[in-house]
């Protein structure tokens, strides 16, 4: 079968599962505090992940084509899809970036205007009015909406480009010359403004910390969870009949990426730690203090899920060949990478609206405990301490909208590139 048939009973199946999302953000909502933190830092989260996962995926193309590979090219149509949920991603960031611009949140300290008066003597922050020609509203609204329409400007163009490649047979590859072009051009482009989207959207919930290091952390989580998810799809697409043609040897590869990057993201895990802790400059070692103080379970879950599991289990050659043993284990690294943003942000993102709240008022239905969280390791905040079920919920919804995205544009092409130069050498790939 050539042709994905987006229908029946996966489309039942994930529409109940955006109803779901829905409902736990819409719940959340009316048992948050008066800034809806919880709302917004739920929302934030998920549309930061799966935008992310998005990302990578189009520059994974990109990268492919200019390094001349082929081995992924029997399946290349799941990435093109994958790449497709940039087009939903720019409308959430961009509702992120008005909720900054018209004060509907608090998730960032820097967007407090009162704090960037130099008249205003007494909360003034120096620091931060340092950083407001970079951290300011407008920037936060117009880079993202600029940056990410150049990300779906450069994706679209190499998807228009392969399906055109399926229309004629061009024996002078004058339009995969043309993808090539293209390819290059964006893997600069993506790899500056991937740095500068995620200081925005991410780091500068801390925003009196930096890491020269943090963009390429947060990168290598959305790579890692992006090569799990296409691990998944595929098992399941090749469960239901579809991508016959992809053998062991294409999983095998994933299966090594996946591996490697979780080394990957490892090493830049404790790089960035270990140099932040041998500096020991207080405002950069007040990131990791807060995480192993506040969030030790976290803390500590984060590098066994995301680093011990994947080593162990795809450390044998041949368990990368075992559907089952590649297949767990991406499920496992794609949940472990959603709670690493997970603690990417809440941290910080409950640190200013404990700044944000009025004096006596606490955060929801948790009163007077909640107030003083940030001073006690004991307290337990759902949905910022440790992902709740209304954060799990909403997790689901947002896979759900994903993969209903994705899907959708999977069923508009054929599922083999049946012109593509590459497709022979993909045909017989082997390990």
């Amino acid at each position: 079968m050539n042709h994905f048939e987006f229908k029946g009973s996966l489309k039942t199946v994930l529409l109940a599962g955006i109803l779901i999302g829905v409902l736990c953000l819409g719940w959340t909502w009316m048992i948050d505090d008066h800034n809806h933190t919880r709302f917004w830092s739920n929302f934030l989260h998920n549309s930061v992940f799966f935008t992310g996962i998005s990302f990578t995926a189009a520059f994974f193309i990109a990268v492919c084509i200019t390094a001349y590979a082929g081995w992924h090219t029997i399946f290349k149509r799941v990435w093109e899809a994958i790449s497709a949920f940039l087009m939903p991603g720019i409308l959430l960031m961009a509702i992120i970036g008005l909720g900054v611009y018209f004060h509907w949140h608090h998730l960032y300290h820097w967007s407090d205007t009162a704090i960037l008066d130099p008249s205003n003597t007494a909360d003034f922050d120096k620091v931060l009015y340092g950083k407001s020609s970079f951290l300011n509203k407008n920037w936060y609204l117009g880079g993202t909406i600029i940056i990410v329409g150049l990300w779906i400007f450069f994706a679209n163009k190499l998807r228009l480009l392969s399906v055109l490649e399926d229309n004629f047979e061009d024996s002078h590859f004058s339009t995969h010359r043309t993808m090539r072009k293209y390819a290059a051009i964006f893997l600069p482009i993506a790899g500056f403004s991937s740095a500068a989207i995620i200081w925005q959207w991410v780091m500068s919930v801390d925003s009196h910390w930096y890491s020269t290091l943090f963009a390429w952390y947060a990168t290598a989580s959305w790579f890692v969870s992006m090569i799990a998810l296409t691990i998944l799809i595929l098992i399941y697409l090749k469960g239901k009949g579809y991508f016959h043609q992809v053998k062991r040897d294409h999983i095998h590869d994933l299966g090594k990426f996946l591996f490697a990057f979780s080394v990957f993201w490892t090493y830049l895990w404790f790089s960035q730690f270990m140099l932040i802790w041998y500096g020991n400059v207080g405002e950069e070692t007040i990131y990791f203090k807060t995480r192993y103080d506040h969030y030790p379970v976290l803390f500590f879950a984060n590098i066994f899920i995301n680093f011990a599991i994947p080593f162990l289990v795809l450390m044998r050659n041949d368990a990368k060949y075992k559907f089952g043993s590649v297949g767990i284990v991406a499920i496992i690294v794609l949940l472990g990478h959603w709670m690493d943003f997970f603690l990417m942000l809440k941290p910080g993102i409950y640190e200013t609206a404990m700044h944000a709240a009025p004096a006596g008022e606490a955060m929801g239905e948790h009163g007077h405990e909640v107030a003083h969280a940030a001073e006690h390791v004991s307290n337990f905040v759902s949905g910022f301490t440790m992902p709740g079920l209304l954060e799990l919920g909403t997790f689901l919804g947002f896979l759900a909208f994903f993969l209903f995205v994705f899907f959708t544009f999977l069923s508009k092409a054929p599922l083999t590139p049946k012109n593509d130069p590459y497709l022979d050498e993909s045909l017989h790939h082997h390990v």
